[in-house]
């Protein structure tokens, strides 16, 4: 009779899990489409360090694992920890005048044309130093750990010159070092023209090529521009971009939200890591995306609270074999929420996303949407230990509970780093 091989030491075993989906694939962003998730009961985690070491039923990793630690889920849901993809986290001030003005009927554009929209934070970002801007946005990171996410994009973009884009980038920076969420920096200096370049646009753009983009460059890993047609254009958006791209940033772009410009193809031509609203994107575009390796990271939230007609064609994106993600957009005047839980809820009822699709969008795709799907978006041995206990009883239930956060305890490279009160905390 063969000896059964002796248990493997671990740092933790976390047992107890109602439901693990773990997401595991072949590396990659997913595609096509995708109506069920492969779910193990009865599961446990094993964690080494800040990653994981074993997933798979209780019993059998019980038998193989020796921890020095214990964790009960107490039978709950387990999921990888959500990554968002697309936020503007750094800002101060609110711009609550402008949710009213919606209601009665003006349009972005016509709200950015008297002074309000990102020129409005813009005036405000610009007289934060870095710890203002770290202190505003910590509020922020705190929610979204509370609901679930553990890794975000973080975009300037509101201080429209170099000093103040750098605030932010360094805001970014610090909350990065000092915040359990894991920030992905990103430069969006080409967010808007400025109010004193208003009738100097070239100059503006010359700036951003020549000044702007080579300063910021140690402070952020992607380059992101508005490209829309009462912001920059498509040829304006590819200058910048290939300037970029010489300077060694990866490359993202604000693609067709308002109108079908051409920046998803121009995404696509590029290869940007993502591109990202295409609220507008018509065929063209959809097979330009089909054809790269770029991921489509759409905003349910923000055609939600614009309250606009059209919405991102997933259906179609999906059926193309494009990757889609999903990402809140959080910002102060066109999507203020930082629940990815209610992104998954608008993705299904908005999008047409299944709620398998909508998860995936959440976690793979949104790692691979920025530069992380190498080591998160799924529980598998060897990648962070990034995950979270929801108090669900199936992953299918969470996009149909909207509206208040499901979480009972998140870990972070394998410590826990947030607990519902009353949630089991491990000694």
């Amino acid at each position: 009779m063969t000896t059964p091989p002796a248990p493997q030491a671990c740092d933790l075993l976390l047992t107890d899990i109602g439901q693990l989906v773990t997401l595991a694939g072949p590396p990659g962003p997913r595609r096509g489409p995708l109506d069920d998730l492969p779910a193990i009961a009865d599961a446990a985690v094993a964690i080494t360090g800040e990653r994981i070491a074993a997933v798979g039923p209780r019993a059998a990793l019980e038998a193989a694992w020796r921890p020095a630690r214990r964790a009960s889920a107490g039978g709950r849901l387990v999921l990888p920890g959500f990554v968002d993809p697309h936020t503007h986290l750094p800002w101060v001030g609110s711009r609550e005048d402008e949710f009213a003005r919606k209601l009665r009927g003006e349009t972005y554009a016509q709200i950015a044309a008297t002074g309000g929209g990102i020129r409005a934070t813009t005036r405000a970002v610009r007289a934060a130093s870095v710890e203002q801007l770290a202190a505003a946005a910590r509020p922020r990171l705190d929610r979204m750990l509370a609901h679930g996410t553990t890794t975000a994009e973080a975009k300037s973009g509101y201080g429209l010159e170099l000093a103040a884009e750098r605030r932010q980038l360094e805001a970014v920076a610090l909350l990065d070092r000092a915040h359990p969420i894991d920030l992905v920096a990103t430069n969006l200096a080409a967010h808007e023209v400025p109010d004193e370049r208003r009738h100097d646009r070239a100059g503006w753009l010359r700036a951003l090529i020549d000044e702007v983009l080579p300063a910021l460059r140690p402070h952020a890993e992607f380059c992101d521009v508005f490209c829309e047609a009462h912001v920059f254009s498509t040829d304006e958006s590819r200058a910048l971009l290939e300037a970029a791209r010489a300077l060694g940033y990866g490359l993202k772009l604000h693609a067709d939200e308002l109108e079908p410009t051409g920046g998803a193809e121009l995404a696509a031509e590029l290869g940007a890591v993502s591109a990202d609203h295409l609220a507008c994107t018509g065929p063209a575009g959809v097979e330009a995306l089909a054809r790269s390796g770029t991921v489509a990271v759409l905003l349910p939230g923000t055609s939600f609270y614009l309250r606009l007609r059209e919405h991102a064609p997933a259906r179609r994106l999906i059926a193309a074999g494009v990757p889609v993600a999903l990402a809140t957009d959080l910002n102060p005047g066109s999507s203020l929420t930082e629940s990815m839980p209610m992104i998954l809820t608008l993705a299904c009822l908005n999008l047409g996303m299944t709620p398998a699709e909508a998860l995936v969008g959440a976690t793979v795709n949104a790692a691979h949407a920025v530069g992380r799907g190498h080591d998160r978006g799924r529980l598998e041995p060897g990648l962070l230990a990034d995950l979270v206990e929801w108090d669900a009883p199936s992953w299918r239930y969470l996009p149909s509970h909207f509206g208040v956060s499901l979480v009972a305890r998140v870990w972070k490279r394998g410590r826990p780093v947030w607990a519902r009160s009353g949630a089991e905390v491990p000694a």
